[in-house]
């Protein structure tokens, strides 16, 4: 059965692009390529949070218009099974955290624009982080919802900010977003960190076999030589 909404628009199309060419320099894509895949690691075992990128987010029914593509998403409560757009009206769950990664096109709607229109919808949480560290003053900014407004979140003396929403801590390195859990102080991995620390797990384990080999033989040697002992004794 059509819902009351599609009832009411039956027509209207809500595009899963948005026409524009993706225009952003290498520091812009890897930030939020790594951001997007160490999020998606972090909460991959719980199945009520979503996380995507470049999504198309509409939130108004009825106004194709009224849509953003955050560079980061994150909602709470909902399935994190793949969409090609989120609808708000459908899944019925504001996404808790957005990130931007501001450039040179999108740092004055960032802080404007989006600004208002995620305060309006009652983000929790909204962050700004400039990996070139030339259109943010700082480069990394965090705006917290308080009874319905936006408030800016002050940085730690090394220039950290927390998220209480996500239980991160967000970490400017050079031109990269890292994250640490705020629960145990480990640092998030790339993909890449995690190849390699598996790499390293295989390679120690390999040593410890070889050691645990060599002294299995220096055993059997003694073990040997002190049967050759009793015999030559007796």
């Amino acid at each position: 059965m059509a819902s009351l909404v599609e009832l009411a628009f039956p027509e209207i199309e809500y595009p899963e692009a948005d026409g524009q060419p993706i225009g952003e320099t290498d520091f812009h894509i890897t930030a939020t390529l790594l951001l997007l895949q160490m999020l998606r690691d972090h909460f991959e075992n719980n199945p009520q949070v979503y996380v995507a990128s470049d999504l198309m987010f509409y939130y108004e029914p009825g106004n194709p218009r009224a849509v953003k593509a955050p560079d980061i998403l994150v909602v709470k409560g909902v399935g994190k099974h793949k969409r090609r757009v989120y609808k708000l009206w459908e899944e019925s769950a504001i996404p808790c955290t957005i990130f931007e990664i501001t450039s040179k096109q999108t740092a004055q709607a960032d802080l404007t624009v989006k600004y208002q229109l995620y305060e309006r919808l009652g983000v929790k949480e909204y962050f700004l982080f400039d990996p070139l560290d030339e259109y943010l003053q700082p480069r990394l900014q965090g705006f917290i919802l308080v009874q319905g407004r936006y408030q800016a979140l002050p940085l730690s003396a090394e220039d950290e900010l927390v998220s209480r929403e996500l239980g991160l801590i967000l970490r400017p390195q050079r031109d990269l977003l890292r994250l640490v859990d705020s629960y145990t102080g480990q640092r998030l991995a790339t993909s890449h960190e995690s190849v390699r620390r598996a790499e390293l797990a295989e390679q120690q384990a390999h040593v410890e076999t070889q050691r645990a080999n060599v002294a299995e033989a220096k055993i059997i040697e003694l073990q040997q030589e002190l049967e050759r002992l009793r015999w030559k004794k007796n």
